[in-house]
């Protein structure tokens, strides 16, 4: 059985990469490139940066910052707008997972017209939108090499998965330089996001031979770097290991999918705006004690990719290690509980029914080696709290 592995087309890897936007974008035949972005990189003159590189090389750049941490149905129709005002042929999509789900999504409505449920999973979206090159700016999300958006319908609070070829960047910027400033909250919530995807697509039962090397790969360089990088924001070593890890993991969930911590994680995100990342990081430990059973051997290889077992432990000594370390990691990176993030607990328990629901019908939970019914993710919530 083969696999079909969609990756962009360019990807600049590397300290600086960023600077080569002018390079990339000639070599797509763009010249009037849309910056997506948000308020923080405008701030923290990232933006700003680009447009004077793009300036040097006689290229004019506009920007739309009003993406929001988790996108809505709302403030993609805001960026289609403007795409749809303006005269562009491209998107540069600047910052965390949140500018460049936007983006992805902002280019094929811009594009193609429509709303955004009409691109929801199972729909595969095939249609090319406008060419997106991609520089992240969180080690998290690896959504610059990921055919996924993830998108909310802020009427029902859900959070609508969208795949396909369409939501493919066309070129990804991978610079850990511009990871350098990012506070240790976001550290810690889009690097444990990382190591989920990695974790998650070795244990996919849509798992291969290809996304199996490249979650390896990643979970050996977020394991031993995360810790270092929450605590000292300017290890490059750290930092470059944290950037490249999370593109990895990208890379493999993008042709393995992800599973039962992301189904989970989405509805409790859309319903107390709990940040992504952070929510993978209260569901993984218990998602993975819950799952182990349906695949020991896989999870013993991820607790020996992180370094906290090796060769001669026991399968059972190592997912016993791995559960340890999954735990000691959210306790030093002061990861909060539903309860400790200020989530009222009846609104909590009320609506797990719901969430439980949506969990299911993302798809997401088919993937997990053991598959929970309704009743089980109940449980898992209400464990969570």
């Amino acid at each position: 059985m083969s696999t079909q592995v969609i990756l962009p087309r360019i990807m600049q890897v590397g300290e600086g990469a960023s600077n080569e936007i002018p390079t990339v974008l000639a070599s797509l035949g763009c010249k009037r490139p849309l910056i997506i972005t948000d308020n923080m990189m405008v701030e923290l003159g990232y933006a700003g940066r680009i447009q004077a590189c793009l300036s040097r090389h006689q290229i004019a750049c506009e920007v739309f910052a009003d993406t929001v941490p988790e996108p809505t149905v709302g403030s993609i129709q805001a960026g289609v707008n403007r795409v749809r005002d303006g005269d562009y042929d491209s998107i540069i999509a600047l910052g965390g997972g949140s500018p460049i789900d936007s983006a992805k999504a902002i280019a094929i409505l811009g594009k193609h017209g429509g709303a955004m449920r009409d691109y929801k999973f199972p729909r595969m979206v095939i249609e090319a939108g406008l060419p997106i090159i991609a520089v992240p700016t969180t080690a998290g999300t690896g959504s610059e090499v990921t055919r996924f958006t993830i998108i909310t319908d802020e009427t029902t609070d859900e959070k609508m998965l969208c795949v396909g070829i369409g939501f493919m960047p066309v070129a990804a910027l991978v610079d850990f330089s511009l990871t350098l400033s990012l506070p240790p909250r976001i550290t810690a919530d889009t690097g444990i996001d990382a190591l989920t995807h990695a974790i998650e697509a070795y244990v996919s039962k849509k798992a291969n031979l290809y996304s199996d090397s490249q979650a390896l790969s990643a979970i050996r360089l977020l394991a031993p770097n995360l810790r270092r990088a929450y605590h000292d924001g300017g290890d490059k070593e750290a930092r470059e290991a944290m950037m490249l890890g999370s593109t990895l993991a990208g890379v493999a969930f993008s042709n393995a999918s992800v599973a039962l911590v992301h189904g989970m994680s989405r509805p409790i995100g859309a319903a107390f705006h709990v940040p992504h990342g952070l929510s993978n990081a209260m569901l993984l430990p218990s998602v993975t004690r819950y799952s182990i059973p349906a695949a020991p051997q896989r999870y013993a290889d991820c607790a020996r990719a992180m370094g906290v077992a090796d060769a001669l432990d026991s399968v059972e000594l190592a997912n016993d290690k791995l559960l340890k370390e999954l735990h000691a990691l959210n306790d030093e990176l002061q990861v909060p509980t539903p309860a400790q993030f200020g989530i009222e607990r009846q609104a909590f328990f009320e609506l797990m029914p719901a969430m439980a629901a949506q969990a299911l019908a993302s798809g997401s939970p088919g993937n997990n080696p053991r598959v929970p019914g309704t009743d089980e993710i109940i449980e898992i919530y209400r464990q969570l709290w």
